[in-house]
């Protein structure tokens, strides 16, 4: 499911898949995206790039279109890989950095960038 807060500029993206289970959240406001992949119990965050991830206001049309147009191909999609390096867990000035959406999908949990 998708959850788009446009007055916050923020997106919730929640996948329930069993192992593959996700949230993810795109904060738009501070520039990144962090990933909660349960099955690892960690958190993965990059930071948005205007030229590979799409708009806000583009995404709700992007998935109304997904939703409704199940088979046509969207050269939009958007995938990442995760490469797993070392981690830390969220220090302060982190969370000022990322925002508080991310910090309520992240603390406690290891943080990959």
């Amino acid at each position: 499911t998708m959850t788009i807060h446009s007055e916050e500029h923020i997106v919730d993206v929640h996948v329930r898949s069993g192992v593959y289970s996700s949230d993810t959240i795109f904060d738009y406001t501070h520039g990144y995206i962090a990933t909660r992949l349960f099955s690892r119990n960690a958190c993965f965050i990059m930071k948005i790039k205007k030229e590979l991830i799409p708009e806000l206001r583009e995404i709700g049309r992007l998935a109304f279109e997904r939703e409704t147009m199940k088979d046509v191909y969207s050269p939009n999609n958007v995938w990442a890989l995760f490469q797993a390096g070392s981690s830390r867990l969220g220090r302060f000035k982190d969370w000022v950095l990322y925002g508080k959406h991310i910090e309520q999908l992240c603390t406690g949990l290891p943080l990959y960038q």
